[in-house]
């Protein structure tokens, strides 16, 4: 029987290896499922941090942005009963445009769903933000 410090090793292994070979495609799909994760928690700030060009945009446009969000937000729990859930169901990169067009899957509370796309873009230090 192998022991369990035997079996740790090649498991970590192939984590890290599995981890490693994560297409761009699919980072930016899990990172745009993060942000829309965020706005559905009411996480507002977080949801607006994942923004292109966030880090400098004026504060009274910051707030009009955030209260837009929440707006929103109340929109569709009134009309669906939320958004009660977020699924990538697709991802594709434009080469020529330099951003992946992420598709997400949202589902409310009202049993219906709508399938929005997010364009993404990619930066130096690996991080994706939305378009």
């Amino acid at each position: 029987m192998m022991s369990v410090k035997k079996l740790v090793l090649p498991i970590g292994l192939a984590v890290l290896i599995g981890c490693s070979q994560v297409s761009p495609e699919e980072q930016a799909a899990m990172a745009a499922k993060g942000y829309y994760t965020h706005l559905m928690a009411g996480q507002y700030e977080s949801f607006l941090e994942g923004k292109y060009g966030s880090d400098t945009l004026p504060a009274d446009y910051r707030e009009q942005l955030l209260t837009g969000y929440k707006q929103f937000m109340a929109q569709q729990q009134e009309q669906h009963r939320g958004i009660i859930d977020v699924q990538v169901s697709n991802a594709s990169t434009d080469t020529l445009g330099h951003y992946t067009n992420v598709f997400l899957l949202l589902s409310y509370g009202d049993s219906t769903q709508e399938e929005i796309v997010v364009p993404m873009v990619a930066f130096a230090d690996g991080r994706w933000r939305m378009k």
